[in-house]
């Protein structure tokens, strides 16, 4: 930890100000604690989250979504925030998991380092693995700060990705059900 926060003082110093000025002083702490909770997915594992399931379903058997699951991550090319809402299906084979776990699941790849393509798919393949459901789609739209606040500076772009597993990827009207579902216009 100490090491960590000599880096946030050298990174002060580096940026032209003085890490010992009253408004800077405890700002390496503060810095690596809220680190501590921007990329706190590596400290979560998919399989606990996901298995706790229900088989008490009466046989239900059609899709489940979770839709506008906002999310805070951070990419890992600039470490630039990237904000942005999921949402997340999944069709059971004899049983459910708490909605809650899908939304913890997505939070869990948020709070990491990466792209958002990597994001989507390993929020797919996770639930499918763990889960085993017959199928998973995820679709998530976002900001990247590293393409708004930074670099050409274009605000207000929100980039899509997709990925489907199972009877999703297999199965084209099932696929546009569950993007007609999910649709907010």
């Amino acid at each position: 930890r100490e090491q960590a926060e000599e880096a946030i003082r050298t990174l002060i110093r580096w940026i032209g100000d003085d890490p010992s000025r009253e408004g800077l002083i405890e700002t390496p702490a503060r810095v690596v604690k809220s680190y501590e909770e921007f990329y706190s997915g590596y400290k979560k594992d998919a399989k606990l989250i996901l298995e706790k399931t229900f088989k008490d379903t009466s046989d239900y058997s059609d899709q489940i979504i979770l839709k506008n699951i906002g999310f805070q991550s951070h990419c890992e090319h600039h470490m630039a925030p990237i904000i942005g809402k999921a949402s997340i299906g999944y069709i059971p084979d004899n049983c459910v998991v708490g909605i809650s776990k899908l939304a913890r699941i997505l939070d869990m790849y948020a709070k990491r380092l990466q792209t958002q393509e990597t994001m989507t798919a390993d929020i797919a393949n996770s639930i499918q693995l763990n889960l085993k459901p017959l199928g998973v789609a995820v679709f998530i739209s976002a900001n990247h700060h590293c393409m708004s606040s930074r670099g050409v500076h274009k605000e207000h772009v929100d980039m899509i990705t997709t990925h489907f597993t199972g009877k999703f990827k297999d199965n084209f009207d099932l696929k546009e059900r569950f993007l007609n579902s999910i649709d907010n216009k």
